[in-house]
């Protein structure tokens, strides 16, 4: 990995521990310069792109899709509810088979945490591997956006405070965020269901009821909560999570006139947050899915400079 004029240059993405600082402030100001365009890709040739989604997505599929044709690439189809993968065959076989056709970039949503380490360890795969969220793992793209967002918003991290807000363990932005804000200086609060929440999250923030900081918050990021995770072991009424963990419209009015409101979505309306105020003015989840094709662009850009 490494920046060249300006630019990141990545051999594949598959998780913010892998980023440094910079190559993290680089993708993000890389998204914005396509956003406000300031910047141009221009192909150097002919570029394939597939799209691997093993779970069910809307934002994170399509907006890497977008991406994709803004950059001026074309895309492989595929479909897992008719491929192969019937059939009994593997990821890393499919992934070998899209490698061999001359795909150059995979991006891939898979159930299995850390699905990629056999793929990117691979001499035969040569295309490069993004990760569109491994399980209850990571979610890099994801994360990217979000630092996107906040860094639009407030032009720094260091000393932002940030409560990461509801399905905690298992949720692969929170883990993806959470890192990388406390690497860039951010303070982090934690706010949910105590069993929601585990000791991995002790290095980086402390587990705290909302009420007790919603009034010092820059950033309040709510998460949905994840019942496809739950295995059916966890029972709420939407009425009682809203009440006592949600982003009420009496909490809303409790936060800082600067303050800001994130989401990933989809949005568990009147559970996560009251249904009016996902767009409210403090709200920036339209915002998050808007520069979420433009890092996106970002990424793809940087896995083609690595592997040109």
């Amino acid at each position: 990995m490494s920046i060249l004029n300006g630019q990141v240059s990545l051999q594949n993405l598959v998780s913010m521990e892998w980023l440094t600082n910079e190559e993290v402030l680089g993708l993000i100001t890389r998204g914005s310069d396509f956003k406000n365009n300031r910047a141009t890709f221009t192909p150097q040739r002919q570029y394939f792109a597939a799209n691997l989604f093993f779970e069910s997505s809307t934002r994170t599929h399509k907006s890497f899709e977008v991406a994709e044709m803004k950059l001026g690439l074309d895309l492989v189809d595929f479909d897992a509810k008719t491929s192969s993968v019937n059939k009994g065959e593997t990821l890393y076989d499919t992934v070998l088979t899209m490698s061999a056709l001359g795909t150059d970039v995979c991006v891939i949503r898979h159930p299995d945490v850390d699905y990629y380490k056999e793929l990117v360890e691979s001499d035969s795969i040569r295309c490069a591997i993004v990760n569109g969220g491994d399980g209850s793992g990571q979610h890099p793209s994801q994360s990217l956006l979000d630092l996107m967002t906040i860094y639009e918003e407030f032009g720094y991290f260091e000393g932002l405070k940030i409560a990461i807000c509801g399905d905690l363990t298992h949720s692969r932005v929170a883990k993806s965020n959470m890192e990388i804000l406390k690497r860039l200086g951010a303070t982090l609060y934690f706010t949910g269901p105590a069993e929601w929440y585990s000791s991995e999250f002790d290095v980086y923030g402390r587990h705290v009821a909302i009420d007790d900081v919603i009034t010092e918050l820059d950033v309040v990021m709510l998460l949905r909560v994840q019942h496809e995770r739950h295995d059916g072991e966890t029972s709420f009424s939407k009425e009682a999570y809203n009440s006592q963990f949600g982003l009420t419209q009496a909490r809303y009015d409790l936060l800082k006139d600067n303050a800001i409101v994130m989401h990933p979505a989809p949005v568990n309306r009147d559970v996560e947050i009251d249904d009016h105020l996902v767009e409210a003015p403090k709200s920036r989840i339209v915002a998050q899915m808007t520069n979420g094709v433009f890092v996106r662009m970002a990424i793809i850009e940087a896995v083609l400079q690595g592997r040109a």
